[in-house]
C-alpha cells in the first residue's frame, strides 16, 4: 500500500499585504504588514520585530482553490531596513517553472492590497555585516546580485543611509552594488540606489543580460558575474576607484545573492584573487586552512549545489588557481 502524502496544515493568517508594486507580470514588490500585538500594558506594540539588515522572513499561504494541497511556506530576504516599523518589504519573482506542486508565488500573484497571508514568527539569517566581518570592517563591500537577490543588499544600504542621516557616521562610499537582470524594467530599486550610492562616485552598476532584446539600453551588458571576467576586471576596479589588481581580500569583501550560476562563477573567478568562501564544504574541498578568514559570502535562492565538489579534476584545478602563500 502506498502511504498517502501528508498535507501541510492550514496556516492562521497574521499579516496583510498593504501595498504591491508590479515591475512587470513576473516581478513585484510586496509590502507585508504584521498584525499588531498588544504589549504588557495592552497598548499596540511596534508591528515589525527587531532584525538585522540582510536577514530573511518566511511567508506562507493556504491554497484556497485546491485545499487538498494544503499550505505552503517560503523564505524571502527582507528588502526594507530595520528602521521601517510599519511593514516588511519583499522583492519577489514569479516562479514560472516551479519545482513543487504548490508554489507560493502562484498564490501570491493572485493577492492584492488588503489580502491576508501568514508571516513566520522569527526573522533570522546570518547574511549580514555583523554576522560576517563585523559592522566596523573598513573594507569595500561589493554586493553581487542576480535578479531579486538584490533584496538583502537594499536593506543593508537603506539601513546605512538612515544611520548616516541620523549622524552615526556611516560611509555609503564603502558599498558597491552589481545588479544583473534580463531587462532594464526589472531593475527594482534602480532610482533609489543611484540616488544613494552615486553621490560622489559611481557605486551602482546595473547590467542587462539580454541586450539584443533591449536596443535602447546604453549601460553595461552581460550577466552580473561577467564584471569579474579577466577582460573586464581592470575596468571595474578603475570605475570603483581602486588600482588594477587591488580587488583583493585586503581591500574588499564580496557578498553574492542569487542563482547557482552567479554564485559559482563569481566564486571561481575571485579564487584567483585570494578570496576565501565562507562555505565549509567548499573550503575543505579546496584544502584552505581553517584559520583563513572568509572574505566571500553567499546566499542562494535555488537548491542546486554551488559547485560540483565530487568532480575531483575540477576541484584540483580550482585549488591551483588560489594564490600560494596567502594567509588572510
Amino acid at each position: 500500500m502506498v502511504a498517502s502524502k501528508k498535507v501541510p496544515k492550514p496556516l492562521e493568517y497574521n499579516a496583510s499585504i498593504v501595498k504591491r508594486t508590479d515591475l512587470n507580470e513576473h516581478l513585484a514588490i510586496f509590502f507585508v504588514q504584521p498584525d499588531p500585538k498588544p504589549d504588557v500594558e495592552g497598548q499596540s506594540a511596534a508591528r515589525v520585530q527587531p532584525f538585522v539588515a540582510g536577514q530573511y522572513a518566511v511567508l506562507g499561504a493556504n491554497n484556497e482553490k485546491q485545499p487538498g494541497k494544503g499550505s505552503v511556506r517560503r523564505a524571502y530576504s527582507i528588502a526594507s531596513p530595520p528602521e521601517e516599523q510599519r511593514w516588511l518589504e519583499f522583492y519577489i519573482r514569479f516562479v514560472q517553472k516551479p519545482e513543487s506542486e504548490n508554489p507560493l508565488t502562484h498564490l501570491l500573484w493572485n493577492m492584492r492590497e488588503g489580502d491576508r497571508l501568514w508571516l513566520g514568527p522569527k526573522i533570522t539569517g546570518r547574511f549580514t555585516l555583523s554576522h560576517t566581518v563585523g559592522d566596523e570592517d573598513p573594507r569595500l563591500k561589493i554586493f553581487v546580485a542576480a535578479g531579486t537577490g538584490l533584496a538583502p543588499f537594499v536593506s543593508i544600504i537603506k539601513n546605512a543611509m538612515m544611520k548616516r542621516d541620523s549622524g552615526q557616521g556611516e560611509h555609503l562610499a564603502r558599498y558597491v552594488v552589481l545588479h544583473g537582470a534580463n531587462h532594464p524594467h526589472e531593475f527594482g530599486y534602480k532610482e533609489d540606489l543611484e540616488m544613494v550610492l552615486n553621490d560622489v562616485q559611481e557605486r551602482y552598476f546595473p547590467t542587462v543580460s539580454l541586450p539584443q532584446q533591449n536596443p535602447d539600453w546604453k549601460g553595461d551588458t552581460g550577466r552580473v558575474e561577467t564584471f569579474f571576467d579577466e577582460e573586464k576586471l581592470d575596468a571595474l576596479e578603475q570605475r570603483i576607484g581602486i588600482q588594477p589588481g587591488q580587488l583583493t581580500p585586503d581591500n574588499c569583501v564580496v557578498y553574492i545573492c542569487g542563482l547557482q550560476g552567479t554564485i559559482a562563477l563569481t566564486l571561481i573567478r575571485l579564487l584567483e584573487r585570494g578570496f576565501v568562501p565562507n562555505d565549509k564544504r567548499i573550503r575543505e574541498a579546496l584544502q584552505l586552512p581553517s584559520e583563513m578568514k572568509s572574505t566571500l559570502f553567499f546566499e542562494q535562492y535555488d537548491s542546486d549545489p554551488v559547485i560540483d565538489l565530487k568532480n575531483e579534476e575540477f576541484i584540483q584545478k580550482l585549488r591551483q588557481t588560489f594564490p600560494q602563500g596567502i594567509h588572510t
